[in-house]
């Protein structure tokens, strides 16, 4: 029993257990509603869902959930963009690091709006000037 509320403490799960929607929705940090929105947005996430349409997340479905929250709070995505990338790369190769994610973003502003081939090399070399500073600034980061 736990000291705080009287109930019997539940042994901790297997990594390879499904977890219902509370339990998916407190490791993430996010709403169930959320979760079930996401659902709607996203075909990849598909829990199994029993009598009374209760969800039961596999691991896999667990760790895209955490990749979608990752590039939709994180990463500055938006949920078509994501879409996108799911499209593209598949469950398995979305990016996770900002790097990957910010080229990922400029190339798409890049395809998507630009027409001219001397406003695409001015955005290209702007974006390798501010990548530039970066490094200067995480350089000096690790210095200091």
């Amino acid at each position: 029993m736990t000291a705080e509320n009287n109930e019997p403490s539940r042994p901790a799960k297997s990594p390879n257990a499904f977890r219902t929607i509370s339990e998916v929705a407190q490791e993430l940090g996010l709403p169930q509603h959320v979760l079930r929105f996401w659902e709607t947005k996203f075909t990849q996430v598909s829990p199994m869902k029993r009598a009374g349409g209760r969800r039961y997340y596999r691991p896999d479905d667990v760790a895209l959930l955490d990749k979608i929250r990752n590039l939709l709070h994180n990463e500055g995505y938006t949920i078509k963009g994501v879409q996108k990338l799911l499209r593209q790369n598949g469950v398995k190769n979305l990016p996770t690091a900002t790097e990957q994610a910010s080229t990922d973003i400029a190339d798409a502003a890049i395809s998507d709006r630009v027409r001219s081939p001397e406003l695409e090399a001015g955005i290209r070399a702007s974006i390798a000037d501010l990548e530039g500073v970066r490094d200067i600034l995480q350089n000096a980061l690790k210095t200091a």
